[in-house]
């Protein structure tokens, strides 16, 4: 949030053109503080306050700016800045930043950068997005295993002012291979004669650089680690993804997750950020499925009309069960979307999850079916009341099961389970509960009739 005293402060240093002040500024607040105000401001007044602070200083800040402005930002600044500004940006950073870019861009801006930086910034941008590969950095500290922990304190002291982090360091082989690694921690306690290869952990956890995003926040999850090791396929170490980064991305994956589930097509930007047009646009791709499938359900009452004009009645209570099937399926829904996305569901739980939430709706269905007859008996004959109750145990039942059915398909699909969102699953229980319902009450009025 914008600090309401700093931004005044800092709109007058502009107008005063104090350069220490903005010096100190940027220097003294951390990167996040700095960068939230300093978006409050122009293009220009932006750049003028962050040129005050030095290179290094300058990166930190940029990397905490959103994506949409740092694009912005990019093409008003002249070469040399811009140049000086990518190179000390963490690689990681910088990667996220060029792939938001189009290809053009990329290759416009690729030479302003040093050919040991360009061919590494290459290699990280080819990597499939939203791939382990794409969210790691190359800025890792390692050590060879034949040296002491004297030497390899030594030598780490001249990594650490590059490296993302240094609480891991991991142990290669002359061709790059993982060895194993060595906290920290585990350096400063052994013996300075001891070898590193005596103290290092060989038993490594890590990632495949083909694997996707959810695979890399269940794994940090499950494991706790600050950071984990990023190998290609013949276990040569080629990043790490630290958990700031997997925190930005279970972010970002439960918001998009959240605006399916609302029915809206996944903002790339925040919602502030995203233009007016793009914003209908997202929404009203999902507004014009829900209206094609409401004309489901309009069209299912329209054949019903004259079992409607007969028994006025039963228009009474249809809102009352469309709402109990609707309500339990959006339930359903939002349990299994959310145990697939936290790894909770193998491919043989299927089976076991259906029959429970089956043994669930139909529990719950019986339990709203007394309340729903009792309800009904006020206003008509315990046989119509009945129908009514019979129809919610139905229509509750039904509504769970399409909540757990139709994610795992669109799991087994290789889609989203999130595209089924709580408002489609509201709408096909609506088509199915006023199927039931009518027919329900057909068939209980004829055996009434009967007798």
């Amino acid at each position: 949030m914008i600090d309401p005293l700093l931004l005044p402060e800092l709109r007058e240093m502009l107008i005063e053109h104090e350069a220490p002040a903005m010096r100190e500024f940027c220097n003294v607040l951390h990167p996040a503080v700095v960068a939230e105000n300093l978006e409050a401001l122009s293009d220009e007044d932006l750049l003028q306050v962050l040129r005050q602070a030095e290179m290094p200083r300058q990166a930190e800040v940029f990397a905490f700016i959103s994506l949409p402005r740092q694009v912005a930002l990019v093409d008003t600044m002249d070469n040399a800045h811009l140049s000086a500004l990518l190179e000390e940006m963490a690689s990681d950073d910088r990667t996220i930043l060029l792939s938001e870019m189009d290809e053009d861009h990329v290759d416009r801006l690729l030479p302003l950068i040093a050919q040991a930086e360009r061919s590494e910034i290459r290699k990280l941008l080819s990597y499939p997005e939203n791939s382990a590969g794409s969210l790691m950095t190359t800025e890792y500290a390692s050590l060879p295993e034949a040296l002491t922990t004297r030497d390899a304190l030594s030598q780490l002291r001249l990594q650490a002012p590059d490296r993302e982090t240094i609480y891991y360091i991991y142990v290669l082989d002359e061709g790059r291979h993982l060895r194993g690694l060595v906290s920290l921690r585990k350096l400063i306690l052994a013996k300075p004669e001891a070898l590193v290869a005596q103290i290092l952990d060989r038993d490594v956890i890590s990632l495949r650089v083909t694997d996707d995003q959810d695979t890399v926040v269940q794994q940090m999850a499950k494991y706790d680690f600050i950071a984990m090791p990023v190998v290609d396929d013949q276990n040569r170490l080629v990043g790490i993804i630290t958990h700031d980064d997997v925190l930005d991305l279970v972010q970002d994956l439960a918001t998009e997750e959240l605006q399916r589930m609302g029915a809206v097509e996944p903002l790339e930007d925040g919602y502030m950020s995203t233009p007016f047009l793009t914003l209908a646009w997202k929404r009203g791709v999902w507004l014009v499925l829900l209206l094609v499938a409401g004309f489901g359900t309009s069209a299912v009452l329209q054949a019903y009309r004259l079992v409607s004009q007969k028994y006025e009645w039963l228009g009474w209570f249809l809102p009352l069960v469309l709402a109990s099937g609707g309500n339990a399926g959006s339930q359903t829904a939002t349990l299994v979307i959310r145990t697939i996305a936290l790894g909770g569901l193998a491919r043989g739980d299927h089976w076991r999850m259906l029959r429970r939430e089956f043994l669930t709706g139909i529990s719950l269905g019986l339990c709203l079916a007394i309340m729903g007859t009792l309800f009904a008996w006020q206003y008509q004959d315990l046989h119509h009341a009945l129908i009514v109750g019979v129809t919610i145990a139905a229509v509750i039942t039904f509504g769970t099961v399409n909540g757990t059915i139709l994610p795992i398909v669109l799991r087994r699909l290789g889609m989203d389970p999130a595209l089924m969102s709580n408002p489609l699953i509201a709408a096909i229980s609506d088509v199915l509960g006023v199927l039931v319902y009518y027919n329900m009450a057909l068939f209980v009025l004829e055996i009434v009739a009967k007798w």
